[in-house]
């Protein structure tokens, strides 16, 4: 009977440790889980994928190399905050170079208190109200926030505005969009036109 007993209980053993191993076979360990159930943290967009939102005019000009007399003339003229407005508006923007073609003595005469409204006059002949990119420009007459109208003409692949040629486009702005030129546009008015006002004669002269 002990004979018995003891290997009825030996094969009770061995039954119980087969089914353990078993339940351990069906269950797989922490490191056989597949990687790709657990997202890494490169999955997520990090911060260089998000684009900053877009400054208004005044502050994409400001912030760029080559419209540092530009922004001092917005200055000067006083039409910063309207630049800042909601818009939209498309700027013809003159470059450094654009303006350092400016006779001598006349820039630092249009960038003096008392002759703040003709330097305003002067800028805002730059300015078109609406959105106009470069995929829309072609030879039209636009009208300028001055009040009159400036001539676009396109040819062969170039762009121009009145006689100044586009030579950057479409910065883009949060209120609008840039394009550079090479050249200071004058309106064809003689009030606002320091180039076109001739000195009045003298008597005796």
């Amino acid at each position: 009977m002990n004979l018995r007993r003891y290997l009825t209980l030996a094969a009770l053993a061995a039954a119980v440790a087969t089914f353990s191993i078993t339940l351990a076979d069906d269950h797989p360990k922490k490191n056989e889980h597949p990687k790709a159930e657990h997202p890494t943290k490169t999955e997520h967009p990090t911060k260089a994928e998000h684009p900053k939102a877009l400054g208004d005019i005044v502050a994409v000009a400001s912030g760029a190399d080559s419209f540092k007399t530009l922004v001092s003339a917005f200055k000067a003229a006083g039409l910063v905050k309207t630049l800042q407005g909601e818009g939209p508006f498309t700027v013809f923007a003159p470059t450094d170079a654009a303006f350092a073609k400016v006779p001598p003595g006349m820039l630092d005469s249009l960038l003096k208190p008392e002759n703040k409204e003709m330097l305003s006059a002067i800028l805002a002949y730059h300015v078109v109200p609406g959105r106009i990119m470069a995929a829309d420009v072609k030879t039209m007459k636009v009208m300028t926030v001055n009040g009159q109208e400036a001539s676009i003409k396109v040819e062969k692949g170039n762009v121009t505005v009145d006689k100044a040629k586009v030579v950057k486009t479409d910065i883009a702005a949060s209120n609008g969009v840039i394009h550079a030129i090479d050249a200071v546009l004058l309106p064809t008015v003689p009030a606002m036109n320091p180039a076109a006002a001739k000195p009045k004669d003298h008597p005796g002269h």
